[in-house]
């Protein structure tokens, strides 16, 4: 994916460029090329080829067109060639070669690749001449970065006046979110500055816009030769190991309140906090505890707060639960429109932390939007990550997976492996939900493996928890007590204590069907406390459930519906939705055969409607044990799609719009041999035998 992004999308390109990876680029150990000559240079040769043949007025155009629209869109060839007293008839030779042609506005061409190549087939004063060109026609009300750009590509030496002004234009760029454009300016101020300390910094400005703004190798090329602990950080926090990047981070903090400089788009009036609210996300992807404290102290030493979900989650292992809360509470808050997006990313997870999913979905979804109007595109894909927590437990795993899908391919799109990790992590969870035991274990085995060279032990616990999530709901309890039994049990880079709460009734609920229960009564325990901290009513419906399953025969219902009136006030609707099918079971133990059959059958519409198979058989077969007919699964024959679970129906869709295996394989990050596995079951399913007959079923005007 950051091949074909690297390529601009062009499969020729792509083909190309593969053999001449390294093992360690191939690997992701390594930044992919940046420059074209470096990732395709024969189909850049064969398309020099094509306009070099070309008449040379001609090729002056293309020149022109070209030098005006990369790496820094100006959109003043009409103008430049009126000034210059240019024709564009000459152009008409280019249409005839099928490699541009003319437009009221400019020269639209052929595709990225024969632009490099129009502009590599110049003569190096012949580019300094367009640019000069270009240059004295931008004069209007916001084209002074464009002007500055095109009067430094004309430059034939270092020059300190151009470097302050390319420089200035970088900065201005950047404050208004024009990343790709700052990156470009500062690379170049740099390339300019006859000042190496200047240069050094000119670099990290380039590089920390570069990695905003999507484009990782980039920047990872441009920080390779740099010693700045803020930029190494942030670059470890999510491509490489996060434990490295807590520490880079901190240092970087340090030497900030010593007075020294850090990268550019770091040093504003509140890099500090930025950096250790940056310290808090790489504590939180690893779950070291002892890092938590360590860099609550350092917040202390160095004069300001700590951000409030790192203090949080601090007080919280601490069992300062009151204290834990408060902070949240106060992070949680912040999360109006418009704000800065890493904190609104933080303000989501202060809220998870504390049940209020409704909460935690305005603050990432307006993460996502703040980040994407600041051109950040890079912290779109970790908005997401969190979001997906709320997506699990209040109903939605159909659409929260394909958003989860989407920005999975996103985070491996712009280089963030360790985001992508996570992601894999949850559309784990999102196929045990759906009953999906292929995809669960797939994506678990793949996280597990990334997660644990890294230290990731977020994405670790999330992939464990979904196993074991996967076995409590086709009944097999040992299984899933084992496996969150592992999870409480694992250390730094392997579990994650936030996961193990929230996984907590859970356990409870498998230890007790293997009679486990003083283990049950153990983490019911600790799980009560915090609920009777925090309010949160689902939280305090889940310890009234665990109660319930902890309470002998009739103790329970009283139990159960307290639980289920908690849940009526919270958003945990599939929850609320387990917690009814055991109830039904505890009612139909009871005899209480009415009441039984009336939340048994709640609970199989509910899990019907999350798309959540495997639940939905628990509450049929709890149904016949009543000796109450069930009704049939959804799928009526006029709609096809309810046949299907949410992957199979993912997987179907793309390949009714023409997909094939290895492209679905390479969407979702999965091999070609579970696609294949896939669309097989989705054959049975619908009873069909064909691509064609999916696609009268599926395409435009079937069942959506």
């Amino acid at each position: 994916m950051r091949l074909l992004h690297s390529v601009y999308g062009d499969p020729r390109a792509a083909a190309e460029a593969v053999p001449r990876l390294t093992a360690r680029q191939s690997a992701g150990l390594d930044p992919l090329p940046t420059e074209p000559a470096e990732l395709a240079p024969a189909l850049l040769r064969a398309h020099r080829a094509q306009i070099l043949a070309l008449p040379d007025d001609t090729r002056l155009l293309l020149l022109l067109a070209a030098a005006d629209q990369h790496p820094v869109p100006t959109h003043a060839f009409v103008r430049a060639v009126t000034a210059a007293g240019l024709r564009t008839r000459p152009l008409e030779a280019a249409e005839v070669a099928g490699i541009a042609h003319a437009t009221a506005s400019g020269v639209v061409f052929r595709d990225v690749w024969t632009r490099i190549a129009a502009y590599e087939t110049g003569s190096p004063a012949d580019r300094r001449d367009v640019h000069r060109l270009l240059a004295r026609v931008l004069r209007g009300d916001g084209e002074t970065a464009g002007r500055s750009w095109h009067r430094a590509a004309g430059a034939l030496g270092p020059s300190a006046r151009l470097t302050a002004e390319l420089t200035a234009a970088a900065t201005s760029a950047h404050r208004t979110g024009r990343l790709t454009l700052a990156r470009a300016l500062a690379e170049r101020a740099a390339a300019l500055s006859p000042d190496p300390r200047r240069q050094s910094r000119l670099h990290a400005h380039a590089a920390a816009c570069a990695w905003e703004s999507g484009d990782t190798d980039r920047a990872r090329r441009l920080a390779g030769a740099l010693t700045d602990d803020a930029l190494t950080g942030v670059l470890a926090l999510r491509t490489g190991n996060a434990s490295e990047a807590f520490d880079a981070l901190l240092t970087a903090a340090v030497r900030q309140t010593a007075g020294e400089r850090v990268s550019a788009p770091l040093s504003t009036p509140d890099s500090l906090a930025h950096l250790l609210a940056r310290a808090t996300e790489a504590a939180i992807y690893t779950g070291d505890l002892r890092r938590c404290r360590e860099a609550v102290r350092m917040a202390g030493r160095l004069g300001c707060a700590a951000p409030g979900t790192l203090g949080g989650l601090a007080a919280a292992v601490e069992g300062r639960y009151e204290d834990a809360r408060d902070l949240l509470r106060a992070a949680a808050g912040r999360c109006g429109p418009g704000g800065d997006p890493t904190l609104l990313i933080h303000a989501g997870i202060a809220a998870l932390l504390l049940g209020d999913h409704t909460l935690a979905v305005t603050a990432t979804v307006r993460a996502a939007a703040s980040a994407r109007a600041r051109g950040a595109t890079v912290t779109v894909a970790q908005a997401m990550e969190f979001q997906v927590y709320a997506d699990f437990w209040t109903g939605r795993p159909r659409a929260g997976e394909a958003a989860a899908a989407d920005a999975l391919w996103q985070a491996y799109a712009t280089g963030q492996d360790n985001g992508a990790c996570h992601l894999q992590a949850a559309l784990a969870m999102f196929a045990a939900i759906t009953g999906d035991a292929d995809v669960c274990r797939e994506r678990a085995a793949t996280v597990r493996s990334y997660a644990l060279a890294r230290g990731l032990g977020l994405p670790a616990a999330l992939a464990q928890w979904a196993l074991a999530f996967l076995d409590l709901g086709h009944g097999r309890f040992a299984a899933a007590a084992a496996r969150l039994r592992a999870l409480a049990g694992f250390g730094p880079g392997h579990g994650h204590r936030a996961i193990r709460h929230l996984a907590a009734p859970h356990y409870v609920e498998a230890a007790v069907r293997t009679g486990d229960t003083r283990v049950a009564r153990a983490a019911h325990a600790d799980y009560h406390r915090w609920a009777s901290v925090v309010r949160s009513p689902d939280d305090l419906a889940l310890s009234a459930r665990c109660r319930a399953l902890l309470a002998p025969g009739a103790e329970a219902v009283e139990h159960y519906r307290a639980a289920l009136d908690l849940h009526a006030h919270g958003t945990r609707d599939l929850e609320r939705a387990r917690t009814e099918l055991l109830f039904g079971s505890a009612l139909r133990r009871l005899r209480h055969r009415t009441e039984a059959r009336d939340r048994l059958h709640s609970a199989l519409e509910a899990f019907e409607h999350f798309g959540a198979p495997h639940c939905a058989a628990q509450a049929r077969a709890e149904l016949r044990a009543l000796g109450t007919p069930a009704p049939p699964a959804r799928g009526a024959p006029d709609d096809p799609t309810g046949r299907l679970t949410a992957q199979q129906l993912v997987v179907a869709r793309m390949a009714a719009e023409g997909a094939t295996n290895r492209e679905i394989a390479v969407r979702l990050a999965l091999s070609p041999r579970t696609i294949d596995h896939h669309l097989r079951g989705v054959f049975t399913r619908l009873g069909i035998r064909s691509r064609i007959e999916l696609v009268r079923l599926l395409g435009d005007g079937g069942p959506t």
